[in-house]
């Protein structure tokens, strides 16, 4: 790690705003002409979203969003040193993603468009499932000449989104000026769309960037191939000096300098909703990580906000439960 005064987490990505419903699998079915698959995330234009809202008759839950927001706001919260970078609309959503992030003692690095801000529809189905629809709007506009080593200065991990990778010229520049900045990098795979569509520039960039790989069963299995878990994370963790793998109620699985470690859930309530539960994890075991914490100790922050988020709609942790989660640190 970095030296130990340095523990800032910086996390660059989509500025987006989440709109939650709760709905059937019928009501998926009839978005097949939008998308075909349950799960994961389907990028769709703004009439997409309009059509989609339409459909409903419930009344949707809007909050920030966006995978490494949601990782930084719960480094935030969690009392770690959080930075975000993005691109935000100058519009009432985008007022109000930036009046959220600051809540959350999060400093915001946002630059302003004239074009909407990004949003996320979610429609979580009573399995706890989300299957996201995502107009990226003004946060597409985040331009890589923009993207500079200072945005990173005194940062221990840098948390890159895996969506950017929908934008390599973008992603290049976050992962290069973060470097510079002598920061470690922490790569989310994000979805196994994203993985199956970027895959050849994808193991590039980790065998030359990536310092921390995190990854889920789907997201796993798209990279690698494989299904064992344990074979998975030795596969994952052979370019980097972290990998962790993510299995839902079993747990996780983090390989550090060969050693892997099994990490157990946190058991309980049934999830309410799965939105941000990865992205938690990872604000969990990254502050962790910053702060010098065993990779146990580490893991188990993970697994603790992971766990508060799912007893909730969307991907914001109640104080409540962040008071029960800094208890453990």
């Amino acid at each position: 790690m970095p030296e130990a005064t340095n523990k800032r987490i910086t996390g660059i990505g989509s500025a987006l705003v989440d709109i939650l419903i709760n709905e059937t699998d019928r009501f998926l079915e009839l978005l097949q002409d939008i998308k075909k698959e349950k799960g994961g995330m389907t990028l769709v234009e703004n009439k997409d979203i309009e059509l989609i809202l339409s459909k409903t008759a419930q009344s949707p839950a809007i909050v920030s969003g966006g995978a490494a927001c949601n990782t930084i706001v719960g480094v935030g919260n969690l009392g770690g040193d959080a930075r975000f970078i993005g691109r935000r609309g100058d519009d009432s959503y985008g007022k109000t993603f930036e009046s959220q992030i600051l809540s959350c003692n999060v400093e915001p690095r946002l630059s302003v468009s004239s074009s909407p801000t990004g949003k996320v529809v979610s429609v979580i189905t009573p399995d706890a499932q989300r299957s996201m629809f995502t107009f990226l709007g003004a946060s597409t506009e985040l331009a890589p000449a923009s993207i500079t080593p200072e945005l990173f200065e005194d940062t221990a991990i840098s948390v890159i989104e895996g969506y950017l990778l929908f934008n390599p010229d973008l992603m290049m520049a976050a992962l290069k000026a973060a470097k510079a900045a002598g920061s470690l990098i922490a790569l989310d795979l994000a979805s196994f769309e994203m993985v199956n569509a970027s895959k050849t520039i994808l193991i590039d960039i980790v065998k030359e960037y990536v310092d921390i790989l995190i990854a889920n069963e789907d997201e796993a299995k798209a990279y690698t191939g494989l299904t064992d878990e344990i074979a998975a994370i030795k596969l994952l963790a052979r370019d980097v000096t972290y990998a962790a793998l993510k299995v839902g109620k079993k747990g996780s699985f983090v390989s550090f300098k060969g050693e892997i470690t099994q990490i157990e859930p946190v058991v309980g309530d049934e999830p309410v909703d799965t939105t941000g539960a990865g992205d938690l994890w990872a604000a969990g075991f990254l502050f962790g990580l910053a702060n010098g914490f065993s990779i146990e100790k580490s893991g188990q922050l993970g697994s603790a906000c992971g766990y508060e988020v799912c007893q909730v709609m969307g991907a914001q942790i109640p104080e409540n439960a962040w008071e029960k989660i800094r208890a453990l640190i």
